[in-house]
């Protein structure tokens, strides 16, 4: 999800005159392969008629209006748990389908037919229209990265984005996959970016303000090296896809505190260089915009009585 952060947006010829120059000052992010100009996107993929749809399907535009941080009772909790188990376990096999060869359309279709099969709806499908079921964000594309016929290359690393809408509620969560042989920088972004994402989690519990969410992982990422991207945030999260609270990965002073049965989710990207972020041409993917590569990761948390539990596990 967007943060309040100003992004710029260039077409991809005004990004590869950058990437250009980019070369000639030969900085270092490590070696893989940069994406400047997403791939040929293949038609949306249908929804069988006996699944339920969000208020967005045929519009585009969803209709929940949550204005402020949901208190969940005990019977939508165990829906969140649902929903979240189901698109933990989809996630875990999609790990094993990323190698080297397959397309980021490949991709999307296998999650696709995983989640319709198991009754379940796609969250991400025609939500403020993006077009496909699952978002696949390769090297320096940050976020919402478009499934496209681009195949996946050896050294490549690949966060894929799983959001599930499951007897009416979405579970959320993400992981960055390593593509055959990955450079040691490019390990050790994928690995910080988990430990920033388990940091963050470790503090949650009942009194704890929303801000210090982003203040352990801004602290953190940079003890390891490495910079937040504070463009995308967490958010809130059950019958509605997006609400309050945000979550910024970064220094905040965003309001209010953590009470029981809460549920939102936790999202850092973390990259290798600075912060700034273009949006290209689709109105979607976020790349670089000095090109560096980025890794993400995500979990959906419940603030319990005692502390947080992991739903997406």
């Amino acid at each position: 999800m967007f943060s309040k952060s100003i992004m710029k947006s260039l077409n991809y010829k005004q990004l590869s005159f950058l990437k250009n120059l980019w070369s000639k000052k030969k900085v270092e992010h490590g070696k893989f392969s940069i994406v400047v100009q997403p791939g040929k996107v293949s038609p949306q993929k249908k929804v069988p008629d006996h699944i339920s749809k969000p208020s967005y399907y045929a519009t585009g535009h969803p209709t929940e209006f949550i204005d402020h941080p949901e208190i969940k009772n005990l019977e939508q909790i165990q829906k969140m748990r649902n929903s979240c188990k189901l698109a933990a376990n989809i996630l875990k096999k999609v790990g094993s389908y990323v190698k080297v060869g397959v397309t980021t359309d490949d991709v999307d279709n296998f999650t696709h037919d995983l989640i319709v099969s198991s009754g379940a709806y796609p969250s991400p499908l025609n939500y403020k229209n993006f077009p496909k079921s699952v978002c696949t964000s390769v090297n320096n594309v940050a976020c919402h990265g478009i499934p496209d016929d681009r195949k996946l290359e050896d050294g490549d690393i690949i966060n894929v984005d799983i959001t599930v809408l499951y007897n009416g509620y979405h579970g959320d969560c993400s992981k960055t996959f390593l593509v055959g042989n990955v450079d040691d920088l490019g390990k050790e972004l994928v690995k910080a970016t988990e430990t920033c994402l388990e940091e963050a989690i470790s503090i949650c519990k009942p009194g704890v303000k929303f801000c210090k969410i982003g203040e352990r992982i801004e602290h953190k990422a940079k003890d390891l090296g490495f910079t937040v991207v504070p463009a995308f945030i967490g958010h809130g999260i059950g019958h509605y896809f997006h609400g309050p609270p945000d979550i910024c990965h970064f220094t905040n002073d965003y309001p209010g505190e953590m009470r029981a049965g809460m549920t939102f989710t936790i999202e850092p990207v973390l990259s290798t260089g600075g912060e700034e972020i273009v949006i290209l041409d689709d109105g979607w993917t976020a790349v670089t915009l000095d090109f560096s590569r980025t890794a993400q990761f995500e979990h959906t948390v419940l603030i319990t009585d005692t502390g947080v539990e992991i739903m997406t596990i």
